[in-house]
C-alpha cells in the first residue's frame, strides 16, 4: 500500500463525509491532470487542520491545484504573492484609520479565510514569516494587543521552488515545523503531459474554473474529522510511530531529528489516511505510507551527509526499513 493509491467510498454504512471527500480527486481533475497524490495529501490536512507546504518547480500546476481544491470544497480561498517588500499587516490586516467616525477600524488581511495560498512563502522576510506563523499555529491574529479568531476551516497551503534560491529567506525549523505535511509536486509522465497539451489545444483556461463544482464542503470536513477522531490506534502501533521518530534522532546521518510534534502529525496523518481508506483503524502500512511527507520536513541532514548525495526521503526510506514493525 502506497500514500498514492486511489482511496474509494466503502457502500456500506452509508458515510456521506467520506464520500463527498472521496469524490473531491475527480473534480480536482477537471483542471489539474495527474496529480492525485497531492490532493489526497491537501484533504489528509484538511481532516487533521494541518497545514501544508507544497514544492515543485515553477508550472507544475500547484497554485492551479489549491484554487481548484477551494471552488470542489465550496470554501472562502485568498492568494497572497510572498515578496521581499511584504509587511505583516499585508497578511494579517492593520487598524485604519476611519475620518467618517474618527476611530481607528480593523480591516481584515487575506489571512481571514479559509484556504490561504501562499504563493513562494520563503520570498518573505523572517518578520512576515512570524506574523503568518501565529496565524497556523493559533489560529488567531494578534493586533494592538487584540486577538481576532480565524475562520474554521483555516488552512494554510504554502508553496515554494526548489530550484531558485536567490533572494529567498530559509523558512526557520519552528515554521516547518508547523506544516503537516510536506508533499513535492513532481513533473508529469509523457503520457499525462500531452493529456495537458490536449486540453489546452482545446481551449482549456486555467483562470476559469467555471466547470469545477463544489462535491463537498465545510461540514463534510467537520464530520470526517470527527469519524478519523474515532479511528482506533493499538498501542503497538503507537510504539512503532514512536521508534521511527527516535531513530531519525540517532541517525548518524541527521543532526535534527523528529520532535514530538512531528510524531503527533504522523499518527494524525496516518488516521486520516486509515479513515480515508475504508478502515476505522491504523496500520503500519499507514504510517509507512504517510512517513515521507509527514517526517520529510522535520529532519535536517548533516552537511557530510548531503555532500554524499543523502536526502531525507532516502533516510527516512532506510529508517522505515530497520525499525521492527509490530505484527
Amino acid at each position: 500500500m502506497s500514500f498514492d493509491s486511489t482511496y474509494r467510498a466503502p457502500q456500506q454504512g452509508g458515510d456521506s463525509a467520506r464520500e463527498a471527500l472521496s469524490a473531491l480527486r475527480a473534480e480536482v481533475s477537471k483542471a489539474v491532470v495527474g496529480q492525485d497524490a497531492v490532493v489526497t495529501g491537501m484533504v489528509i490536512a484538511l481532516l487533521c487542520r494541518g497545514h501544508v507546504l507544497l514544492e515543485g518547480v515553477p508550472g507544475v500546476a500547484k497554485t492551479l491545484m489549491v484554487r481548484t481544491l477551494a471552488a470542489a470544497l465550496a470554501l472562502d480561498f485568498k492568494r497572497v504573492q510572498f515578496t521581499p517588500d511584504l509587511m505583516p499587516g499585508d497578511v494579517t490586516g492593520s487598524l485604519i484609520y476611519d475620518t467618517k467616525t474618527a476611530r481607528f477600524e480593523f480591516r481584515e488581511g487575506p489571512v481571514f479565510t479559509n484556504l490561504l495560498l501562499a504563493d513562494e512563502i520563503n520570498r518573505t522576510p523572517p518578520k512576515t514569516q512570524a506574523a503568518l506563523l501565529e496565524s497556523m499555529e493559533e489560529r488567531q491574529v494578534s493586533v494592538e494587543g487584540a486577538a481576532r479568531e480565524l475562520p474554521d476551516p483555516f488552512v494554510v497551503c504554502a508553496t515554494q521552488n526548489p530550484v531558485e534560491y536567490e533572494g529567498t529567506y530559509q523558512l526557520p525549523e519552528a515554521q516547518l515545523d508547523r506544516f503537516l505535511l510536506k508533499l513535492t509536486v513532481p513533473l508529469p509522465p509523457r503520457e499525462q503531459e500531452i493529456t495537458v497539451l490536449e486540453r489546452h489545444a482545446l481551449g482549456f483556461d486555467p483562470r476559469d474554473l467555471s466547470q469545477v463544482k463544489a462535491v463537498a464542503s465545510a461540514a463534510d470536513l467537520a464530520a470526517g474529522r470527527e469519524a478519523v477522531a474515532a479511528v482506533h490506534v493499538a498501542p503497538e502501533v503507537l510504539g512503532y510511530i514512536v521508534d521511527v521518530a527516535r531513530a531519525t534522532r540517532s541517525s548518524p546521518s541527521l543532526q535534527l531529528g523528529v520532535s514530538p510534534r512531528g510524531a503527533t502529525a504522523l499518527l494524525a496523518a496516518s488516521r486520516a489516511w486509515a479513515w480515508l481508506s475504508g478502515r476505522a483503524y491504523v496500520t503500519p502500512d499507514d504510517v509507512k505510507a504517510l512517513a515521507r511527507p509527514a517526517l520529510r520536513h522535520r529532519v535536517q541532514l548533516r552537511p557530510e551527509a548531503e555532500l554524499e548525495g543523502a536526502t531525507a526521503d532516502g533516510l527516512l526510506d532506510g529508517i522505515l526499513a530497520s525499525v521492527p514493525v509490530p505484527r
